[in-house]
Formats: C-alpha cells, sequence, structure tokens
C-alpha cells in the first residue's frame, strides 16, 4: 500500500451545485456545498493529517462511492458506485462487478446508495440495497431492496425484491438519504428517508419523507411502531422532523443515532427515540439559504434537539460506531466523515450525551465511514476519483 497523497487528491474533488428544490426563494445546500468553518456550538479546530494517531494508506479507486460493507472475515468488501455499479473489493485479489445490480436513476443526489449484510448473512447469503428510481412525469424516489450474493469468481446479485419507497416520488434529485442499519438484535431495519428538498413532508404524516423508518427484515411493519395504528406510510414511521439524513448507526449499548444536513448551518447529530419529532423545518439551528431565519431548538422545547450540531456546516456523511481498541482513546465513540468538512470527525459517546472529541483535515471529502472486524477503520472519499483508504495506528 502507498501513503495516500491527501494534496493530489483534493485537487481532484470539485464540490457538487445543488439540485433545486421545490422552494427557489429558500434554495438548500444539494450535498454539502458549504464553506468548511469551525462550529460555534462548541470550539472545534481541525487538526492537520500530520498530527493525527494514524496514516492514511490508499488502497483501491472507485467511481462515485457512497457505501461500502465488509463481507465476513474483513479482507473483501462491498461498494456501491452512484452510477450504478456494485463492485467486490477483495484485498488479496483483482476488484469485480456483481452482476445484477439495480437499474438506478443517476444524476443530482440520485443513484446507487447503502450496502449492509443480512444479520444472517452468514447463512443466507442476503444483502440489502438502496437505489433511486425514477417515477411518471420526471419525479424520483428511493428504494430499498434485498437479494441473494451468489459469491465466486463471478458473483452476482439473484432474487432482487423491493421492500420499502419513498412515498410520494417528487420532482427534483436532492436529499434522498437512504442509509440503512439493522438493529442489534438482527429483528428491525431502519432507514433514513429525506425531505427531498420539500420542506414540510418532514412533518407530513401522511408521507414518509423526512422521517426515520422501521420496517422488519421483510419490509413488513412492526406492530408496536408508535403510528402503527395510522395505517399506511404513517405505520412505517419511527421519527420525523428530519432533512437529509446521511449516516445512522447503533453504539455499543443499543442507542440509534442519526446525523443530517442542517440547511445553512445547523448540521446536527441526533439520538433518535420512538416516535419523536426533532423539528425540521419548523426549527433548526441554521438558516434558509435566501438568509431567512429558521427559529432554533431552544424556542420549541417539544421538539426533540439535537446532541450535536455544526454552524457553520461540515455536511456530515457516514457514520460508524467505534467500539475497539485499536487507536488509543477512541472506544465508545461515533465517527462522522465530513464532505465541506473534509475531513473526519469523533465525537464520544456517554450514555444519552455526545461530546466532540477529535477533528482531522483530510482536505478531501470523505462519503463513508467504516469499522473492520479487526477495529480497522475504513474510508471511502468522494467524488469520480474516489478512495477506499484505510486509517493505519502510528507505532
Amino acid at each position: 500500500m502507498q501513503r495516500l497523497s491527501t494534496f493530489a487528491l483534493s485537487a481532484a474533488f470539485v464540490v457538487a451545485a445543488c439540485s433545486g428544490g421545490s422552494q427557489p426563494s429558500q434554495a438548500q445546500s444539494g450535498d454539502g456545498a458549504d464553506t468548511a468553518a469551525l462550529d460555534t456550538s462548541g470550539d472545534q479546530p481541525a487538526t492537520p493529517l500530520a498530527d493525527a494517531p494514524f496514516t492514511v494508506q490508499d488502497v483501491a479507486s472507485f467511481a462515485e462511492p457512497w457505501a461500502m460493507t465488509f463481507l465476513p472475515g474483513g479482507t473483501r468488501a462491498l461498494i456501491t458506485e452512484r452510477a450504478g455499479k456494485l463492485k467486490l473489493w477483495q484485498a488479496d485479489g483483482a476488484t469485480l462487478d456483481v452482476a445484477g445490480a439495480p437499474t438506478v436513476a443517476y444524476g443530482g443526489q440520485g443513484g446507487f446508495g447503502d450496502v449492509i449484510l443480512a444479520p444472517d448473512f452468514a447463512a443466507s447469503g442476503t444483502v440489502y440495497l438502496s437505489w433511486v428510481e425514477a417515477g411518471t412525469g420526471d419525479t424520483f424516489g428511493a428504494v430499498v431492496g434485498k437479494a441473494k450474493l451468489v459469491d465466486g469468481p463471478a458473483p452476482k446479485l439473484e432474487g432482487l425484491e423491493i421492500l420499502w419507497k419513498q412515498d410520494p416520488k417528487v420532482p427534483g434529485r436532492g436529499h434522498f438519504s437512504h442509509r440503512l442499519a439493522f438493529s442489534p438484535d438482527g429483528q428491525y431495519l431502519f432507514i433514513t428517508s429525506g425531505e427531498r428538498q420539500k420542506f414540510d413532508p418532514a412533518q407530513d404524516m401522511g408521507q414518509n419523507l423526512g422521517k426515520v423508518i422501521r420496517l422488519k427484515p421483510d419490509g413488513s411493519i412492526p406492530a408496536d411502531n408508535p403510528f402503527a395504528d395510522k395505517g399506511g406510510v404513517t405505520a412505517q414511521i419511527w421519527s420525523l422532523g428530519h432533512r437529509n439524513l446521511l449516516g445512522i448507526a447503533f453504539d455499543g449499548m443499543g442507542k440509534l443515532w442519526q446525523q443530517e444536513m442542517g440547511p445553512k448551518g445547523g448540521d446536527e447529530v441526533n439520538l433518535v427515540e420512538r416516535g419523536a419529532n426533532y423539528g425540521y423545518p419548523i426549527v433548526s439551528n441554521g438558516d434558509h439559504y435566501d438568509g431567512k431565519a429558521i427559529p432554533d431548538h431552544p424556542t420549541r422545547p417539544e421538539f426533540n434537539a439535537p446532541k450535536l450540531w455544526w454552524n457553520p456546516s461540515i455536511s456530515p456523511a457516514g457514520l460508524a460506531w467505534y467500539g475497539g481498541d485499536l487507536y488509543p482513546g477512541w472506544k465508545n465513540s461515533l465517527l462522522m466523515g465530513a464532505l465541506s468538512g473534509q475531513g473526519l470527525i469523533r465525537m464520544a459517546v456517554d450514555g444519552d450525551a455526545l461530546h466532540k472529541a477529535d477533528r482531522w483535515d483530510f482536505g478531501i471529502r470523505i462519503r463513508e465511514v467504516e469499522v473492520n472486524e479487526d477495529g480497522s477503520v475504513w474510508l471511502l472519499t468522494d467524488g469520480k476519483d474516489g478512495k477506499l483508504v484505510k486509517l493505519v495506528p502510528k507505532g
């Protein structure tokens, strides 16, 4: 492996222009167009990589990688590329195309999304995927499906089945979110569903946009969901009042954490609770892009406030819990990538509280964070020349 040249990589990345929403007078950041800056909710200056407790190793290259998950054994990983390819990276072999991936609607922020393993993957070979599909009349929406990974020299997906869709499909190609996580007991699938740059759907209980969704692994609705008795898409909802949720992870105590992009400022990390309302677009610690103010969270205490927030934005992407010992002092932390913030952020978990611990300046947009079974941390950098990189502890 070779040392990653962050200076060379940083020149290769251009912040994508935002895609249009339904209310141009309140134009929103599509995918992290804000300039990186210090966090006014708690001083957290970025530390140069030279002073980080790790070195960064370049492992492989991908075209617009978006998500990854390691296969058992930790020497192979499935990686999605936003234009629609599923790749099987192998530490000791060539990276392979996985046949049978879904057809995706690629454009703006749309395309191939997340990939995770089923809790019973060792026996079933089942993987869960998210992507964006086109509807009628130039509308789009995220979908989630599952398929069996048939391993071998020519890997493929078989029996792809769609389990969930954003409802309704709407115009525009932003804020799909579509991150996936299984509960620690493997009984429930959680899906992040962005408000699609339409603002009001986040509070509309007749739509599943701007929500965290909770389903059984087969796509059916658990009877103990907070709004199960309402039926329809309302029954899917676990929490509401969200914007663009680009990371979701359980910690070692089984608590569910989620991060999302705020509007102009107000990027936040939330502790996700059953039936809770997080207030968007009624409250936010950021403001609209036309300068129109949004009341801050403390003005409406009936809404759940974020545990941490950033203003100006760092544009969070990817979230992983770290419970290992490979990096001293990291045990029981959340690790989060930053797009416009161009780095990696570590947050220490303390029960229901969260504390800003470290922020490292990579000089490149970090799209995904993943922890391998040996405790090593891996990242995907963003863009057409995206990289799979490994953080190697110093010493």
